[in-house]
């Protein structure tokens, strides 16, 4: 009945209308029997899309167009047409209808994050100066402290899936990263698990944030803990990968070239396909209500398509699920040197500073926090009025600038404005979500400093000194 277009067997599957419903799709013999019945009735062309198992038990998409031929009674005698294989096609556009949702979420996610963030670092800071009033050891404070560290770990869940967190990419070794963090994964899972790591020999270079990929580590294994409530075995694999052009023409996003991928693998519980399909959407959780806040995967996700990278899930169920990402080569040298981290809270040597926000409940915050380590203050709604303080104050040594505010002149406009004065101030940017203001390519420039919101006294205390004390 029909011409084929794709290949012999598809030919020779296709040769009759009862032949074809042998192997279309079960879900679709239904509407092809139908389509096919209505068109011979009203002698009209059949134009279908539908699915065909082929013999190798692969799903393929068809396309298949054909037109009657009458004769002088009107009568069909045969019909003239094509099936074209649009596998591919598909694939194509589900990958891109799938990269479109997922940015349009991801923007939705970026902007409540950033407005939570302001909320956040008002309820954090004036927690910490009524900490100075009843003790930092006061119970309540501490239940509130708990509550806020854990809203601030979702918001910056919710940035790392919108690629809009800014990152602190390093030249690193996969395999010593993978080294340095198996300690806390196994403090992290259950004693039943046993981890395994199955690392490269000669594995190459890439260029990411260390501590961001090791939280993504950490992510995989809590969700293959959870998976494994019975116990099984947790596989960290690294290996040099290259993706090629074939590969990569059905993915959006995705560039051929060399890779490094690490994969981790569980013998869980695995993912029915209706799952796997959603897995990476931030709040989406098979787990109970409260065991999970369904941010983990998404947030790996984030990390690794704003490093450059592919990350891919494959899962059976009831036989366990490989999660693997790819990120891109760097043929640079490892960086070694990490910067300590210490627990002073430095105060101030008789600065003043500058403080420029527009949400004025966060303005006042970081200006009672400075105050409370020492700095003399001046306070400005925006650039402009920045700018008027300026024109009659002097010895004004930091500028602390929300990175995203109205009226025009945002907060890296409103940087150089002040060094076109040659006012000697130093800059230290203040943001929750960076749109790209001081961060190019999803990367803080050089010549930039910034604290996210929200933010600890202790974390304003050492950024302002980190930057007034750089010569």
């Amino acid at each position: 009945m029909y011409g084929v277009a794709s290949g012999a067997e598809l030919t020779a599957m296709l040769s009759s209308h009862a032949a074809d419903l042998a192997w279309i799709h079960p879900e679709d013999r239904e509407r092809f029997d139908e389509a096919a019945r209505k068109a011979t009735e009203m002698k009209s062309r059949l134009d279908i899309e539908y699915r065909l198992i082929n013999t190798a038990g692969e799903v393929r998409h068809l396309h298949a167009i054909e037109e009657p031929v009458l004769n002088e009674r009107g009568e069909i005698i045969r019909s003239n047409g094509i099936t074209q294989d649009i596998t591919e096609q598909k694939r194509a556009e589900d990958q891109l209808r799938q990269a479109q949702k997922m940015e349009a979420v991801g923007q939705l996610t970026a902007g409540v994050a950033h407005d939570f963030n302001n909320m956040l670092a008002v309820i954090w800071g004036n927690a910490e100066l009524l900490g100075d009033k009843l003790g930092q050891s006061n119970q309540n404070l501490i239940a509130l402290f708990r509550a806020t560290e854990r809203a601030a770990d979702l918001t910056q869940h919710l940035l790392a899936f919108s690629r809009k967190q800014v990152l602190s990419p390093e030249i690193i070794n996969a395999n010593n990263l993978i080294a340095n963090t198996t300690g806390l994964l196994h403090r992290i899972l259950e004693e039943h698990i046993e981890i395994q790591t199955v690392t490269a020999a000669g594995l190459w270079n890439c260029e990411v944030d260390p501590a961001q990929l090791e939280n993504a580590l950490v992510n995989l294994a809590i969700n293959a803990r959870d998976a494994m409530p019975g116990g099984g075995k947790l596989t960290i694999e690294t290996v040099n990968a290259r993706l090629d052009d074939d590969y990569v023409a059905a993915l959006a996003e995705v560039k051929p070239g060399q890779y490094v991928m690490l994969a981790v693998t569980d013998t869980g519980t695995g993912m029915p396909a209706q799952v796997r399909e959603h897995a990476f959407e931030p709040f989406f959780t098979t787990k109970a209500v409260g065991a999970g806040s369904g941010l983990g995967l998404s947030m790996v996700y984030g990390f690794v398509k704003q490093s450059g990278g592919h990350v891919t899930i494959y899962s059976e169920q009831g036989e366990g699920t490989t999660i693997k990402l790819y990120l891109p080569r760097s043929t640079g040298t490892a960086t070694v040197e990490r910067r300590p981290v210490t627990d002073e809270v430095p105060v101030a040597r008789g600065e003043t500073v500058l403080v420029v926000e527009d949400d004025s409940n966060v303005r006042i915050l970081a200006v009672a926090l400075l105050s409370s380590l020492g700095y003399q203050t001046l306070e400005a709604a925006n650039g402009t009025a920045a700018l008027d303080q300026l024109d009659t104050t002097t010895g004004v040594d930091l500028l602390l600038t929300d990175v995203v505010m109205p009226g025009g002149m945002n907060g890296r406009e409103l940087a150089a404005e002040v060094a076109r004065r040659e006012l000697g101030i130093k800059v230290l940017y203040m943001s929750g979500y960076t749109e790209n203001a001081v961060a190019h390519h999803d990367r803080l420039d050089a010549d930039a400093e910034l604290l996210q919101k929200p933010f600890r006294r202790a974390d304003l205390a050492r950024a302002v000194r980190k930057v007034l004390d750089d010569s």
